[in-house]
């Protein structure tokens, strides 16, 4: 993991086991405190900056990933590349690349800022709440994968149609159809309209 100011404080490697603390944040994204990560969560939910990935193939296929089961916070469900909270001072694009690699073991080949936005979406199994202010990102993915099983069930590669029938037969995560609308037109920049995005 590249060390930074904001990441060497949470480096496991340093021999602490500090709380997470996440960033809260006004309406305007801008930075007014900190919160311990599930103690932001708990209804009805403190605003806090969050980022979402969608990384695509050559073929303007999108990697989704399934949540691991041993997740506090929506286990198992189906959601957008990567998605996660920057730490205090990490800027969102470093945390969204760290993560992704973190999370699938390959870093994008090709990853671009998309917009923010903001929702409190509540999770109906856990009763978490997703109150964020979520900065987006897209990009390529063109390295091998190799998902860290404690954070990946499982990976897949979909088309738009394919997205289509996976959503109505799947469980996504209560946030996923928010981030991807709001990602949708530097998506479509990004894989041309013959994707179909």
């Amino acid at each position: 993991m590249p060390i930074t100011p904001a990441t060497a404080t949470h480096n496991p490697s340093n021999g602490t086991a500090d709380a997470i603390l996440l960033e809260l944040v006004d309406e305007d994204g801008v930075t007014i405190g900190t919160a311990e990560k599930l103690a932001a969560h708990q209804p009805p939910g403190q605003l806090h900056r969050a980022f979402s990935v969608f990384l695509f193939d050559e073929y303007g296929r999108l990697l989704l990933q399934q949540r691991a089961l041993g997740k506090y916070h929506s286990p198992g469900v189906w959601s957008n590349t990567c998605c996660g909270h920057p730490y205090p001072g990490e800027a969102p694009f470093a945390a969204a690349a760290r993560r992704t690699f973190e999370e699938l073991g390959a870093s994008p080949s090709l990853l671009a800022e998309a917009g923010t936005v903001r929702y409190n979406h509540p999770d109906p199994e856990s009763g978490l709440v997703e109150q964020e202010y979520n900065h987006l990102f897209v990009g390529m993915v063109q390295a091998v994968l190799r998902p860290d099983p404690e954070e990946v069930a499982s990976t897949a590669f979909v088309t738009p149609p394919e997205l289509t029938e996976r959503h109505a037969k799947d469980t996504f995560s209560s946030w996923f159809m928010t981030v991807l609308d709001a990602a949708r037109p530097a998506i479509r920049e990004l894989t041309g309209t013959s994707a179909g995005w």
